[in-house]
């Protein structure tokens, strides 16, 4: 069985966990084994050994998280976002030197897609790369000035003017205005 899908697994109990009791989980856990088929003994001591580890370090790996995640503590997040995040900064935090940064993120990211919502990928990554690059501060774009902008005028209809030299009219009936009289009619 390949890293991925050992790590995939992992999330599956870890999320499971969300839900279940310590006690339920151990027959969850014998159960979930049951189902993979051609399951190697391997396999299955680096999943349980992993997924306990994790759940050994959830207060620890929370800390982290409500400390670099502002406005966004770990009791507010999507469970799925929370789980990815969890195995994630455990990599990050207790396996260094199996897992790299650039992986451990990158696996984060697949997961949250799969398995969350469509904004999770962009919310994990968020945090992730915050947790590998704490020194690194992103500085917020300013948007131009209005009479520093070179762009063509838009309708307020919200429609694109590809050519500016060629004339628009939208009709909205909410709109009480007069079309501008054309002179040679």
């Amino acid at each position: 069985m390949r890293r991925r899908e050992q790590r995939e697994h992992i999330f599956k109990l870890l999320f499971m966990s969300e839900f279940n009791s310590q006690k339920e989980m151990e027959e969850q856990l014998a159960l979930y084994f049951a189902d993979i088929e051609n399951l190697e003994e391997k396999d299955k001591e680096y999943i349980s050994k992993k997924y306990m580890s994790i759940m050994n370090h959830t207060d620890e790996l929370d800390a982290k998280l409500n400390g670099i995640s502002m406005g966004w503590k770990t009791s507010r997040m999507n469970r799925v976002d929370l789980t990815v995040l969890r195995l994630a900064v455990y990599e990050l935090e207790y396996e260094k030197e199996e897992v790299p940064v650039g992986v451990a993120i990158n696996e984060a990211v697949e997961l949250a897609k799969c398995f969350g919502s469509e904004e999770s990928g962009a919310f994990v990554n968020g945090i992730l790369g915050k947790i590998a690059n704490p020194d690194k501060k992103v500085a917020a774009k300013k948007s131009p000035a209005k009479s520093q902008e070179k762009s063509p005028a838009r309708p307020k209809s919200g429609f694109k003017v590809k050519d500016p030299s060629k004339t628009i009219v939208v009709v909205n009936s909410n709109v009480r205005s007069k079309a501008p009289e054309n002179k040679n009619e």
